[in-house]
């Protein structure tokens, strides 16, 4: 634990609910990004006779921002819209500016941008801006793409979005809104996930007012949950590279086929983030092309092949494998499944109950604010811990610091022994492609020579971890039609994109 959930996106063009849609789609996405929340949407104003994007955007939760009805009733008007929620580093986060989505108008008309992911090149890229005068209104990075466009010589805005996105690297999943077109992009690598969705067409549908027959809303979203909270269906992933050019008469059709569809070549093959499979995405979203809770019970399984639960004395008390909510849950049901079906003694128990209702607010001045932040976010149930062998399950360890306090708090509760057991491996790597972790010396496994001694630091009987080649057999195992490259450069070092790793922290901040 200790990794930070990276941005979420949404987009949708062809309904007269767009603004509406597109606030409970961020609502699905919330687990991405709780820092801040934003919706631009497209609409042509009578009265100035020309088109014109209307945006609000503000610090909190997506319940918090869009709390009044009148921006949707009377602001955030039009047949299509594009959302976004953010996470940042704490710096970052401070400044209004770098609130997403981003909005500019120039010669060609309006745009709007959503951004998932970090670029890599984003040092270069701003040097080289500096030099010519150019000026920023925000220290992310993601406002480079959009000077990027602007600065395009292409006369089709579709063809300077094409020209600009040749130029970047990194992890970059979007969504771009212009007057007439919503885009979805993902970077050649594929590093974020990004999916197509179809809305059934609706009584009041914007077709009908854009003087083109009645047909259905399409959506894109970072997770497929975006797609089931407002009833839409799965159409196929974006794929890695992909530019995918959504106008209003080709998407009243109906067909996804007929879609403009570009391709942004990439030099570094494909490497999709496996850690969206072990920790950032909902277990009932689709990504990559699979259930994220079918690979997660994959996940699961293997680790009880390499490490099962402890063997217990006879006269001993059954273990107990609790996971540590709510990312670990559905791998701790393939885990103590798997064990079961090995013969080891042991069974599924919610030991750990979470508050999911804590905000940051929540620590007072003068308490053990770290101590008391695992305390606010979790609880046990000590009776059903007492004097038992305890299995905690848990996604990934970053700093440790939580994974200390809830041993401290099993053992206050009776627990006869604590053994952490880790669906991933250690994390000795920072990420520069979308997902917050510490610097490398903070990370916990690079501060000790073996599991053992990490083990001793944590205060646990037993600590063990899934290893690499575990846990890529295990997501290929589940996912087995998607046989494209992963990244796992968290727990390798092995960076499929280079990165300046030792500037690009300090300068940008991660979207």
């Amino acid at each position: 634990m200790g990794a930070n959930d990276e941005c979420g996106i949404f987009g949708i063009l062809g309904t007269p609910e767009a603004a509406r849609h597109t606030y409970y789609g961020l609502h699905a996405l919330q687990h991405r990004g709780q820092e801040s929340s934003g919706i631009v949407t497209s609409t042509y104003d009578e009265a100035r006779e020309r088109p014109v994007m209307p945006i609000h955007k503000d610090f909190g939760l997506v319940l918090d921002v869009f709390d009044q009805e009148r921006l949707f009733s009377q602001k955030l008007l039009g047949d299509s819209g594009i959302g976004h929620n953010r996470y940042s580093t704490s710096g970052a986060s401070e400044s209004r500016t770098n609130v997403q989505p981003f909005l500019v108008h120039d010669r060609k008309g309006n745009l709007a941008l959503s951004h998932n992911g970090n670029l890599s090149n984003a040092r270069e890229l701003r040097r080289s801006f500096s030099e010519q005068g150019t000026l920023f209104q925000t220290t992310s990075d993601s406002e480079l793409i959009l000077h990027l466009i602007a600065q395009s010589r292409r006369e089709r805005r579709v063809d300077q979005i094409i020209d600009a996105l040749t130029q970047v690297e990194g992890a970059f999943s979007l969504v771009l809104l212009t007057d007439d077109h919503l885009v979805a992009v993902r970077d050649p690598n594929g590093f974020r996930p990004l999916a197509l969705g179809r809305l059934a067409s609706e009584s009041s549908g914007s077709a009908k007012q854009n003087g083109h027959a009645e047909g259905p809303a399409w959506c894109v979203a970072s997770e497929t949950c975006a797609f089931d909270m407002i009833g839409a269906e799965y159409v196929r992933d974006v794929e890695p590279g992909e530019i995918l050019v959504i106008d209003r008469e080709t998407a009243a059709r109906g067909d996804a086929s007929a879609f403009e569809s570009y391709q942004v070549p990439g030099r570094h093959g494909v490497s999709q983030c496996v850690f969206e499979y072990v920790y950032f995405s909902r277990p009932d979203s689709k990504i990559f092309g699979e259930m994220v809770d079918k690979v997660r019970r994959q996940i699961g399984r293997q680790l009880a092949l390499e490490a099962p639960v402890p063997e217990v004395e006879d006269g001993q008390k059954e273990p107990i494998v609790i996971p540590v909510p709510d990312s670990a849950n559905t791998a701790t049901l393939g885990y103590a499944n798997a064990c079961q079906k090995q013969g080891q003694r042991c069974h599924f128990e919610i030991g750990l109950i979470r508050n999911h209702y804590v905000g940051r607010t929540f620590i007072a001045p003068g308490q053990d604010q770290r101590e008391m932040k695992v305390r606010g976010k979790f609880n046990t149930v000590e009776g059903l811990l007492r004097d038992r062998p305890v299995v905690v399950v848990d996604d990934s360890i970053v700093r440790g610091t939580t994974a200390s306090y809830l041993v401290d708090m099993l053992r206050d509760s009776g627990a006869a022994s604590v053994h952490f057991r880790i669906t991933s491996p250690p994390v000795v790597s920072p990420c520069f492609y979308g997902m917050d972790f510490p610097s490398e010396e903070e990370l916990l496994a690079n501060q000790f020579d073996s599991i053992a001694e990490m083990g001793d630091h944590l205060g646990v009987d037993s600590l063990a971890y899934l290893s690499v080649e575990g846990l890529m057999k295990a997501v290929r195992t589940a996912n087995k039609q998607n046989d494209l490259g992963y990244c796992n450069a968290c727990f390798t070092g092995d960076y499929p994109v280079p990165v300046e790793a030792d500037q690009v922290k300090e300068e940008f901040e991660w979207q």
